[in-house]
């Protein structure tokens, strides 16, 4: 008996060791946050001290992209490990919209739960829940749950459209059953205000022919209609907080088995309010404002850790899911108390664009037990690699359906390579493809510039080829000068669009 029980500790003891060696991971994946935006990327006009931090105890990328140049395609390269413009229906989700990500495929996070990980997502979604007519007021299924995360605390869209609730494993929270969820993108639903019908309940006005003038909740008018789920609603200046908390708690209950946490903040998109202590302190604005309270997100996160002792073998992830962008759909002074400060720093575009601002987002990774801190790269990959990287980090081979379009950059993540990706696919409006020096973008009909968010698309009739060891600001196009090179890339992006890795 003696000898059983000594086994079963034993046993106990050895699969304790394994789970504390695998390695905790988070995702911090900011919003609408640009290269230019942070001081340890070169912001001067406010701090970003925790954000800085995480840089000087880590590695900080300056080459490193989002699959695409908006959010909801990016959120699916993220999770699935495969370029958005694969798959239909990938483009910037309405807030009705179905589930996106296919539940018979392998995801980043269900890919991890097999090997231990609780999973959790908490944050933004905007990736699609249920299928065809969603009813908010039962369990809304398949979503998180089905594509691997073991607990949800979610935003179902994002902060701009309705319904503005919070979802947690399934259900709508606070919703009182005597006051039920009506949500419409084609028609108004109930006597809810409007933008368009009662601006003088608005605490900040939406730009004209944007969009964002139809339901109005917490005193700001949104994309789409919703009557119902008073008791629901959640107030933007508590948002951060609140999934901030979330987040603290899922760590605080999984210290002793390894979690992967993807956390997805609502920060710096619009609408910005943010919390009391955060407005009118940057300087420049609201969007200033969402700066210093992501910053301050961070901290808190990094700070959970140290006080539960799991900073050292905790890998932390911070990213944007795309480029800035400064008037996005209300008149918050954005761009009038921009200042002299540059969002995309020196690259052309911002979020929507084929331009290298459109993708080139913030990227910092620390791991205090593997990586060497202070530490700056500037090796290309993309986020779409993680999925490969992460299996590698926990002793897994993936099929060839699996993430097809992902690379193992486990060593470039910790800084044991600078051997950059083979080629790099960014979706803005057209396709481009960056390959060694070189960056080529498609040919392309479309307006150049998006007047609404005063943003330069990428669009042209001719191809483009970019420099990028001599031109980050992509001025001068020379593919008249070398049509060999364009010749290559674009036959190189044709293939690319239905080749899929063939794993070893």
């Amino acid at each position: 008996m003696k000898k059983i029980f000594f086994l079963s500790v034993a046993f106990v003891f050895n699969l304790a060791v394994w789970a504390q060696q695998k390695p905790n991971i988070i995702i911090i994946y900011a919003d609408d946050l640009g290269y230019g935006d942070l001081s340890c990327y070169g912001m001067s006009k406010i701090s970003t001290p925790n954000i800085d931090k995480l840089a000087k105890q880590g590695l900080q990328f300056s080459n490193a992209h989002s699959t695409s140049a908006t959010c909801t395609p990016s959120r699916y390269g993220l999770l699935t490990g495969k370029y958005p413009w694969k798959q239909k229906g990938t483009g910037i989700a309405p807030g009705d919209a179905s589930l996106i990500i296919p539940t018979n495929k392998a995801t980043l996070p269900s890919m991890l739960q097999k090997v231990g990980y609780t999973t959790a997502v908490i944050g933004k979604w905007h990736l699609g829940l249920g299928t065809n007519s969603i009813d908010w007021n039962t369990e809304i299924k398949p979503g998180p749950k089905e594509v691997g995360f073991d607990y949800s605390f979610i935003m179902p869209a994002t902060l701009d459209r309705v319904p503005c609730v919070y979802v947690e494993n399934g259900r709508v929270v606070n919703l009182d059953p005597k006051d039920p969820i009506t949500v419409s993108y084609k028609e108004k639903v109930g006597n809810d205000p409007t933008g368009h019908e009662n601006p003088e309940q608005l605490r900040m006005k939406p730009y004209p022919n944007q969009g964002h003038n139809e339901t109005i909740v917490d005193s700001i008018s949104r994309i789409g209609y919703m009557s119902g789920g008073h008791s629901a609603y959640w107030k933007d200046a508590d948002i951060a907080g609140d999934i901030t908390k979330k987040a603290i708690s899922f760590i605080s209950k999984n210290t002793s088995n390894p979690f992967f946490l993807y956390f997805a903040t609502g920060d710096i998109h619009v609408p910005r309010y943010p919390h009391s202590k955060f407005r009118g302190k940057s300087g420049m604005g609201l969007r200033g404002d969402a700066i210093l309270q992501l910053d301050w997100t961070v901290g808190e996160i990094v700070k959970a850790l140290d006080s539960l002792k799991l900073s050292k073998n905790t890998l932390i992830v911070f990213s944007s899911d795309n480029g800035p962008v400064v008037n996005d759909g209300y008149m918050d002074k954005a761009v009038e108390m921009l200042g002299n400060h540059k969002p995309a720093g020196s690259f052309r575009g911002g979020k929507y664009s084929a331009f290298e601002a459109g993708t080139r987002v913030p990227f910092i990774v620390k791991w205090p037990a593997n990586i060497q801190p202070n530490k700056k790269t500037s090796v290309l990959l993309s986020h779409v690699d993680l999925f490969s990287s992460f299996a590698q980090l926990t002793g897994q081979s993936l099929q060839n359906d699996d993430a097809p379009d992902s690379f193992n950059m486990l060593p470039q993540l910790t800084g044991k390579s600078k051997k950059d990706r083979e080629y790099l696919i960014e979706q803005g409006g057209p396709l481009s493809i960056i390959q060694g020096k070189w960056k080529y973008i498609e040919p392309s009909k479309g307006p150049r510039i998006d007047h609404d968010v005063n943003v330069e698309l990428g669009n042209d009739l001719q191809p483009q080829l970019y420099d990028l060891s001599k031109d980050t600001g992509e001025k001068i196009n020379l593919a008249s000068q070398n049509p060999d090179v364009v010749a290559n890339l674009s036959a190189l992006l044709k293939s690319s669009k239905e080749l899929e890795i063939t794993r070893p």
